[in-house]
């Protein structure tokens, strides 16, 4: 009935455009109703790429929270500002003279805000120091952070549950996500479990839970952790039938400086050398001499990251990029918001409910409308970074976000879509490529305490978009 009512408004021309906006599809309507998910709680904007009309729309205009969708906005904005190719660059300078391999003075490290700082990164990069000829550090290890704003980060304020990796704080020397991977290995012939703490921080310990031999069912909280300065303690059990098991986690209680210097360290320790100093936070001395830099992946795929896998803190580091370039001064989250709507400005998007909180869609906060997405979409379809934005996204039924979503569908495949996940929203954007040839934009929004069952209601949207469109 519905497919029968557009295709007469397309023809004749002659039915009014809230007629034609007037009914969601059945499937999705049947969908909304069993998970008791109301009309009013959704947002719906379908559009074909080139018409000046809407397909389907439904409370367009009303600011939703977008969840991760917001990194859409943020990451195809830095697409087109600071172009595909940026890099961040991470440099290593000396002060003090060099005797043999000696460095009298300190060495200092300038961090730029890199996302994708990974602990193999600074490997690779400590050896190009070691390469200069040095070993032996007897001055401090000095970090410099200046080029984001020194601003305090709770990571337990979002949810609660500051362990998580997604409750990661940026930082300008952001190294491996601050996150640990501690790998459960059980020995069933000891009696015990050894731990590995991926990646290894110097003098960071792991103790180890008990064996047991019970059920392999809430394995995480029977290990009853204790994440501190000093080390992780498992103090439970953990149970010989879960095999091998990780874990990651965010040891929130080393700020960003201390897990970058036990990383150091241990990385530096390893590669032969020593530091006979400290750490500590300054400014690059003014007679600080360049000894190496790493440069990190491009933005396009720094934003493939960031879109297919959803990352947070790599979506936060962006948005203070952002800032930091838009004004030169040390980044911070204001300063990337302005960045980000003066942007969408230029490009036609005028987006007047637009609220940022930190570019991520890790928010309570953060809104948009479902028309403002749509129209953020369109312009990045017809805008010089295209390929690179859509590319990123989640492909439906094979990567991402999306890889087990629509997999037995005919629209699996051909719709390149970022999700948004929180409590109480569930959110999609993107683009669906039709059976008939012809591309939509599909923004699908819904803000309900029932949010969590409403991904049956936006697949069938896809599906329907995909068939009809």
């Amino acid at each position: 009935m519905l497919k029968n009512l557009l295709a007469a408004c397309a023809v004749a021309a002659a039915c009014g455009f809230a007629s034609a906006q007037a009914l969601l599809p059945p499937s999705v309507a049947d969908a909304l109703r069993r998970a008791q998910i109301p009309r009013e709680a959704t947002a719906v904007y379908v559009q074909q790429l080139g018409s000046p009309r809407a397909m389907l729309a439904s409370n367009e205009t009303v600011p939703f929270n977008p969840a991760s969708t917001m990194k859409l906005v943020t990451t195809n904005a830095a697409l087109e500002t600071l172009g595909p190719a940026y890099t961040w660059k991470t440099r290593a300078y000396a002060t003090g003279t060099q005797e043999g391999d000696v460095l009298g003075g300190d060495l200092v490290i300038k961090g730029s805000g890199d996302p994708k700082l990974r602990y193999e990164d600074l490997w690779m990069f400590l050896r190009r120091i070691r390469e200069r000829g040095i070993r032996e550090i007897q001055g401090d290890l000095v970090l410099d952070r200046t080029a984001f704003e020194e601003v305090a980060f709770d990571a337990a304020l979002f949810d609660g549950d500051p362990l998580k990796p997604y409750n990661v704080g940026p930082d300008a020397l952001l190294l491996n996500y601050k996150a640990l991977n501690f790998r459960f290995v059980p020995d069933p012939a000891a009696g015990t479990v050894n731990v590995v703490v991926d990646p290894p921080l110097a003098g960071y310990p792991a103790v180890a839970p008990r064996l047991d031999g019970g059920e392999c069912n809430d394995w995480r909280a029977s290990l009853q952790p204790t994440i501190g300065l000093l080390g992780a303690w498992f103090s439970g059990s953990y149970p010989l039938s879960c095999g091998e098991r990780n874990w990651y986690l965010h040891p929130y209680p080393l700020s960003h400086p201390e897990y970058f210097h036990l990383a150091f360290r241990r990385l530096w320790t390893d590669l032969g050398g020593t530091l006979r100093g400290g750490a500590k936070l300054a400014p690059l001395p003014p007679d600080a001499r360049l000894l190496a830099e790493w440069e990190s992946p491009t933005l396009a795929e720094i934003v493939r990251d960031i879109n297919k896998f959803s990352n947070n803190v790599m979506a936060r580091q962006v948005l203070l990029t952002l800032g930091q370039a838009s004004t030169g001064l040390p980044a911070n989250t204001a300063a990337g918001a302005a960045a980000v709507r003066n942007w969408l400005t230029a490009r036609g998007v005028a987006a007047p409910e637009l609220s940022i909180e930190n570019g991520s869609g890790l928010s309570r906060t953060e809104r948009i409308s479902a028309l403002s997405m749509a129209e953020m979409l369109n312009a990045a379809f017809h805008g010089p970074t295209m390929p690179e934005f859509i590319a990123s996204l989640p492909l439906a039924g094979t990567d991402g976000t999306m890889r087990k979503r629509l997999t037995n569908h005919t629209v699996a495949g051909r719709a390149h879509v970022k999700t948004g996940l929180l409590a109480d929203a569930r959110n999609i954007a993107g683009y669906v490529l039709a059976a008939s040839g012809r591309r939509y934009l599909v923004v699908f929004m819904i803000n309900h305490a029932n949010a969590p069952r409403g991904s049956e209601a936006q697949d069938a949207l896809l599906q329907w978009v995909y068939e009809q469109g």
